[in-house]
């Protein structure tokens, strides 16, 4: 079922988005080579605390941390731990916080140190790939004209989408519907209306769109081949006029 929110509902969405976007901004910040993915994410905790928020992360059907880091091959939900952050590691920080009983969700890729140029055009592509699927976006516009508008530019780059993971609806709870795809057919799936609050999230692979999901930790999701992934994320409202990127 989808929850339409008030005006009012989404301007109170947008305080908790605030916080999301400083805390990913403040781990774009400390990020640097030679810190543990752990490290990184005690920063990302004590700062959405601090803002006297949750990291909504933190305890979702048993996860262990309060953001998600993946490094190089890992599209998502990469575990904090001791994996150690290199020079020329490319590194996705996603993080979910909620206040107000609302929640936000947003996520970047950051480059660290001395980052291969294929490296730095796939990232670059990811957060393009965004918002080419703004373009026309707003009530009426066809749910999956996001993800056709994702595959079309990510594949005319030479990049694939992955297709086992997808966007969602945003509110109360962290994932409500719809399921919002990285791929799809213009022109079909249900009709945007205003008052829905989704996230738009391409995850852009170099290589194969496959992933493996890792059956020992139950959450880090890899790509087949090994090859470097790409993931931008943010919270978006559908306005009566188009739409309010709250997590900007």
């Amino acid at each position: 079922m989808v929850y339409l929110k008030t005006p009012e509902q989404i301007e109170t969405m947008r305080k908790v988005c605030k916080i999301v976007h400083d805390s990913i901004e403040y781990a774009g910040e400390n990020l640097r080579a030679g810190m543990t993915t752990r490290e990184l994410d005690a920063l990302i905790h004590k700062y959405i605390v601090t803002c006297g928020a949750n990291p909504t992360c933190l305890g979702y059907e048993g996860y262990p941390a309060a953001s998600c880091i993946s490094v190089n091959e890992v599209v998502v939900h990469g575990i904090p731990g001791d994996r150690v952050i290199k020079d020329g590691d490319i590194v996705s920080v996603d993080v979910c916080a909620d206040k107000y009983g609302f929640v936000g969700d947003s996520a970047r890729t950051f480059l660290v140190g001395d980052v291969s140029e294929d490296k730095k055009k796939l990232v670059k592509v990811a957060e393009e790939c965004f918002w080419k699927a703004l373009e026309g976006l707003g009530p009426g516009t066809p749910l999956f004209d996001i993800g056709a508008a994702v595959q079309e530019h990510a594949e005319a780059n030479g990049y694939s989408v992955v297709r086992a993971l997808t966007g969602h609806g945003i509110g109360r709870e962290m994932h409500e519907d719809p399921n919002v795809l990285n791929y799809g057919k213009r022109g079909t799936g249900m009709r945007l209306r205003a008052g829905m609050v989704i996230c738009i999230e391409p995850m852009i692979n170099m290589g194969t769109y496959k992933v493996n999901f890792d059956k020992r930790d139950g959450w880090t999701v890899t790509t087949a081949d090994g090859k470097p992934s790409a993931h931008y994320e943010n919270t978006v409202a559908i306005t009566e006029d188009g739409y309010d990127i709250l997590t900007l």
